[in-house]
């Protein structure tokens, strides 16, 4: 009886102390280093600086895709595009959606009655699968205005923890355990997870032009652009801007990064004016804050590739209850993956037992990992993270398998033959226009590759990215390094079986789960 009492009273304490905490996950959309966290000494980020002193700071954080919605149902499912069915583009014409049996983070933290919201771009579907009790998104609002209008976004964020402690407000009331001012009284509250999706910095050149390739014009206060209160534009100038390596280094590129900068001053002030949201509801020493992005910047060789340009992102966590590292670095590979497997373990909220509809493997089970250990000590072993891309737009079918180890990169092109398709948004920015023309043109490109290189790539790429960081020599012909070639292709259809890709055996070989080997040769010369 006593025992009893025992685990009673812990398994209560344990409970009391889950209800104190909470999740903040902020996404900037198209992101990258554009930042003074990653040592970019032109921009100025003083919210993602101070964010960055309270946090441990990824070096080596990165997408498992490349383009917008198949990676935030990575970021909010855990899985990989190929095994939640997000192969593509959710809006419009692309039409992508995860598969009606996944078990989302925001369903999976609804059923463990936590306090769920999204504002900005969800970007994903379909809503059963990732239902929010809290919503203002391009479903129901302007994108621009719940995803680029910072005074919006902070009144939204408001609104919700208001809502937060109205609800508890009115349990207490029910319960007659009132006692006193609802805002002092944190008794009652569930736990929430509040999801952040901004819209900057993604290009607008081809959705709404006249606000400039970035949309850096949008609330800017000039005529015919709005006026966003709380907004401080800063500008820079095209000789300003610190041009990344596998960006053309051109007076159009230049004038582009200048623009694009802008946008990220927004987005820092923006992220300013959440985190003062926070403090203000009194939550900053109870809530682990996320900050990343989900793919690489919206340049050649960056969104949409899976190199390191175009996978590689920004990642902060913060959290009130592991200060051992705030303001350290970890050089361990972590992905968009592990941000379900690290909020899931935040809440003590188990991953269940299930199966998706017509798999042949067992239960899904996540790949990623949490974070938290990472928080308190520098991990050891945590050197590989591998990536999936299948589509972006539904006429960008080119799937590409990665992994990532160590020194090394192992990129798969299943359909090599092809040309590598561009999508809208980079076709008519300043930069791609710019280089097509100086291609058509036979003028000086000022790049690290020609276009043709671009366009057409070898079946397998490997590179050493630390000897080689743009990854311009590809190993895997050299006989030398034929055993880091094998043991890395390994690895990866490992990964590939593991999580159900339908591609596994592409493109020489057909998928048959009912035979025995399960990939059949199809005799194609490749």
């Amino acid at each position: 009886m006593l025992l009893e009492l025992f685990f009673l009273i812990v398994a209560s304490c344990c409970i009391g102390e889950s209800k104190s905490r909470n999740v903040l996950l902020i996404i900037a959309d198209d992101a990258g280093f554009e930042t003074d966290v990653y040592n970019n000494s032109v921009i100025h980020t003083p919210h993602l600086r101070s964010l960055a002193q309270r946090s441990l700071v990824f070096s080596n954080a990165f997408t498992s895709v490349s383009s917008c919605s198949p990676s935030r149902s990575t970021i909010l499912s855990g899985l990989p595009q190929h095994q939640n069915g997000m192969y593509g583009l959710h809006q419009g014409v692309h039409h992508f959606n995860s598969f009606d049996g996944v078990q989302s983070l925001p369903l999976l933290l609804g059923q463990a009655d936590i306090h769920t919201g999204i504002i900005g771009k969800k970007h994903v579907g379909p809503g059963s699968v990732y239902p929010f009790d809290f919503a203002y998104t391009e479903e129901n609002n302007s994108v621009l205005q719940v995803g680029r209008n910072i005074t919006r976004i902070k009144l939204l964020v408001r609104k919700f923890f208001q809502t937060h402690k109205d609800e508890a407000f009115e349990r207490r009331q029910k319960k007659g355990e009132d006692k006193g001012d609802r805002d002092d009284i944190k008794d009652g509250e569930r736990p929430f997870f509040l999801y952040v999706a901004f819209h900057d910095t993604h290009r607008c050149g081809h959705s709404q032009p006249q606000y400039g390739a970035f949309c850096e014009k949008f609330g800017n206060g000039e005529m015919g652009m709005g006026r966003i209160p709380d907004w401080t534009p800063e500008y820079y100038t095209p000789e300003q801007v610190k041009v990344p390596p596998f960006v053309p280094d051109t007076p159009a590129a230049r004038a582009d990064l200048a623009a694009q900068y802008t946008t990220v001053s927004r987005l820092d002030q923006g992220i300013g004016l959440v985190l003062q949201e926070l403090r203000d509801a009194g939550y900053e020493n109870d809530t682990l804050v996320i900050y990343s992005s989900d793919n690489g910047i919206p340049f050649p060789n960056g969104r949409t590739n899976l190199y390191r340009s175009g996978t590689a992102e920004p990642m902060l966590v913060s959290s009130p209850e592991h200060r051992e590292r705030w303001g350290d670095t970890s050089q361990a590979f972590v992905s968009l993956l592990d941000i379900t497997p690290t909020i899931l373990d935040w809440f003590s909220v188990p991953y269940p037992s299930y199966s998706l509809p017509g798999s042949s493997a067992g239960p899904v089970h996540l790949t990623g990992r949490s974070l938290l250990p990472a928080l308190v000590t520098e991990p050891g072993s945590w050197h590989t993270v591998y990536a999936s891309q299948s589509l972006h737009e539904v006429t960008m079918y080119y799937p590409t398998r990665s992994v990532h180890q160590g020194a090394y990169h192992l990129l798969h092109n299943l359909h090599y033959r092809m040309p590598f398709p561009i999508d809208q948004d980079l076709y008519v920015s300043p930069t791609f226009q710019d280089l097509l023309n100086r291609t058509r043109l036979s003028q000086p490109t000022h790049w690290f590759k020609s276009l043709q290189q671009y366009y057409y790539r070898e079946r397998w790429e490997l590179y050493h990215t630390r000897t080689d960081p743009l990854e311009m020599r590809n190993l895997a012909s050299d006989p030398s390094f034929s055993a880091v070639l094998e043991s890395l292709r390994q690895s990866l259809q490992k990964w590939q079986w593991e999580t159900e890709d339908p591609w596994v055996c592409g493109p020489d070989y057909v998928l048959e789960d009912k035979l025995e080997p399960h990939c059949r040769p199809l005799y194609n010369g490749l």
